[in-house]
């Protein structure tokens, strides 16, 4: 790289078609407070941010393929310190004599966010102020104009309304009740323990998990988020999760379990875009005689992996979330694991209020604690957070120790 790029006013960087950083300028590694070695011939992944990983996989990867072009994506890095910084980039795709780079130019865009944000905000504001005040004086001039004639068929509606809330509440309440049922029960024996977690953000949740014994030696496991909550997100859980047990049952692969969930959901909503749904899942079959497990992570946050040394691995995205695109062909990736290693599998809902490093310090801080011991830790945390994060979210995780 010559001096005039390598000290240009912007960052710059090339990427391979698997995404490894080929070439990195000094400005960038500057911003990044990282050094050259210790970027190059990483994956892109390095420099994100959890959530902009996930994003990178959704939407950069399929653009840069179809359109050999990107144009303001913004995405988030991840500096040396763990310090987010918000970035515009512009990319291009080139077909060289041996291989396709992706060149990349970087822009900070920290006060341009604020600004479009303070301005966004002031205009949302003004916007409902305003939309509130025509509305409030549409109803009371109506209100008062019919009050006399509509008295009484209000008393009958909102009877009526009445009712529907109970009936509906009952309804809820009955859901909820099944939802809760379709969950397994923990597996406790001298080769494998599993135990989960899951909460839902309202009556019904679009988080579901599973873990069955397929036979002697083997398990499988799968963890799902539909996007969105709440009853759509509900139903289309339950369908995927009934698939899961019917498909896991025959010791299905984790790569063909998950591409005919996908084929499930694209089914459901071939006749109408409006009602589409995608979603995010990792599924893995643990073998307790090979020491092995195959897993496929399909757009879900990696999964955390702590062998008895007490070191970190991750089990990153491999493919697409599920019902995203058409004709994808999912892949999965296998390790081989010793007795005492420990996995957790979680959704959003648990790193969001607490963090990806919180919960990856969580992990290692209890690394010699019973199982059990290891879930109140993480429901505590996610406890005393309920009250200072501002979203509300389904909740579900999973741990798996190996004995």
């Amino acid at each position: 790289m010559d001096d005039q790029l390598d000290y240009a006013p912007c960052g710059f960087l090339t990427l391979s078609e698997d995404g490894m950083i080929l070439s990195i300028n000094q400005t960038l590694l500057q911003f990044l407070e990282f050094k050259r070695d210790q970027v190059e011939g990483k994956h892109f992944h390095e420099i994100l941010t959890v959530s902009s990983r996930i994003f990178f996989q959704l939407y950069f990867v399929p653009l840069i393929k179809t359109n050999r072009k990107i144009e303001e994506m913004y995405i988030s890095l991840q500096s040396s310190n763990g310090e987010e910084i918000p970035v515009m980039v512009n990319a291009l795709s080139k077909k060289g004599v041996e291989k396709t780079v992706s060149e990349c130019v970087v822009f900070p865009i920290r006060k341009r966010n604020e600004y479009e944000n303070e301005l966004l905000i002031a205009k949302k504001e003004s916007e409902d102020a305003l939309a509130a005040m025509h509305k409030a004086n549409a109803e009371l001039e109506g209100t008062l104009k019919a009050l006399e004639a509509k008295q009484e068929k209000l008393l009958e509606l909102n009877e009526q309304n009445r009712k529907f809330k109970i009936d509906t509440k009952k309804e809820l309440e009955l859901a909820k009740k099944i939802q809760k049922t379709s969950l397994t029960d923990p597996i406790s024996n001298k080769l494998i323990q599993i135990d989960a977690f899951h909460r839902a953000s309202s009556e019904l949740s679009g988080d579901i998990y599973g873990f069955y014994q397929i036979d002697e030696h083997r398990y499988g496991i799968i963890l799902l988020d539909v996007m969105g909550h709440g009853v759509s997100s509900a139903l289309i859980t339950m369908s995927l999760h009934s698939l899961f047990q019917r498909l896991i049952s025959f010791g299905v692969k984790s790569e063909v379990v998950m591409k005919e969930l996908d084929l499930h959901l694209h089914r459901l909503f071939q006749n109408n875009e409006e009602a589409r749904h995608y979603c995010t899942a990792i599924s893995l079959i643990v073998n307790t005689d090979e020491q092995k497990i195959e897993y496929t992570n399909a757009g879900h946050p990696p999964a955390f992996w702590q062998d008895t040394r007490g070191k970190q691995h991750e089990l990153k995205t491999t493919n697409v979330p599920i019902g995203m695109f058409e004709g994808i062909e999912y892949t999965s990736n296998s390790i081989s694991f010793s007795g005492g290693d420990r996995l957790l599998l979680y959704t959003d809902g648990v790193t969001d209020p607490l963090s990806f490093n919180h919960l990856s310090a969580l992990l290692k801080e209890n690394a010699s604690s019973p199982i059990g011991v290891l879930k109140e830790k993480i429901i505590d945390s996610l406890d005393n957070q309920k009250n200072k994060y501002h979203k509300s979210d389904d909740q579900c995780f999973i741990i798996i120790d190996l004995i």
